[in-house]
């Protein structure tokens, strides 16, 4: 992938971004990724000290800690890189945007494959934690604060901790970068619950009063 994509994805999703000379010289995310594409070629090569070296350097320079090995695809976007930790054996797909704060991380200290598949065009929400050796499918919307520990089916969005799945119908193919308005299924069973108790108060009184008035007239 050419580096002038990498800056032209910032340019595509970035409001703050005015230029193209702006977008290259100031976004930390940029940066991380770019230091990280270089890393991951040494990785590859096996020239592991030279890798980490350059992983060193970029989590110094931008806040962000992505590891040589991790498998990143086309389009990728970090909005904000301070925080964000991807481990060794996460693979991301094309057209992936992340927050700050964002971690995809293992759960285990076994040398396999211990981290996350991304796939292609999700969103994550800043601060959200997606754990162990897991798949995110296509098209998912991770809320901020989310903590994902089991498998996302394609086309969802996830909410909560731990991460609560709500299925969407259709493929979104346009890069979505809305994640603080998500559906709650926890926060919509409370308010159903809350209208139904409201409901049932009112009939009740309804009904104390009919049973006061037919005791009047009875009296």
């Amino acid at each position: 992938m050419n580096w002038k994509d990498d800056v032209n994805t910032v340019l595509e999703r970035d409001p703050a971004a005015r230029s193209f000379r702006e977008a290259f010289y100031f976004s930390p995310g940029l940066h991380a990724i770019l230091l990280q594409r270089i890393s991951h070629r040494q990785y590859v090569k096996g020239k592991i000290n030279t890798a980490r070296a350059i992983n060193y350097f970029a989590r110094f320079l931008t806040g962000a800690d992505i590891h040589p090995g991790a498998t990143i695809g086309t389009g990728f976007f970090i909005d904000h890189a301070v925080g964000v930790v991807i481990g060794e054996t996460s693979i991301i797909g094309d057209n992936v945007s992340i927050f700050q704060g964002v971690t995809l991380g293992g759960v285990s200290t076994s040398k396999g494959k211990r981290h996350p598949t991304i796939g292609n065009n999700v969103t994550i929400g800043a601060g959200a934690k997606v754990l162990g050796n897991i798949t995110i499918g296509e098209n998912v919307k991770i809320g901020a604060g989310s903590v994902v520990v089991k498998d996302v089916p394609p086309n969802s969005t996830v909410v909560g901790v731990p991460g609560r799945v709500v299925k969407r119908e259709g493929t979104a193919v346009k890069v979505d970068l809305r994640h603080d308005e998500l559906p709650d299924p926890l926060r919509d069973a409370i308010m159903q619950l809350t209208n139904n108790i409201s409901e049932l108060d009112h009939r009740l009184e309804r009904l104390e009063k009919l049973v006061e008035e037919k005791n009047g007239k009875q009296g």
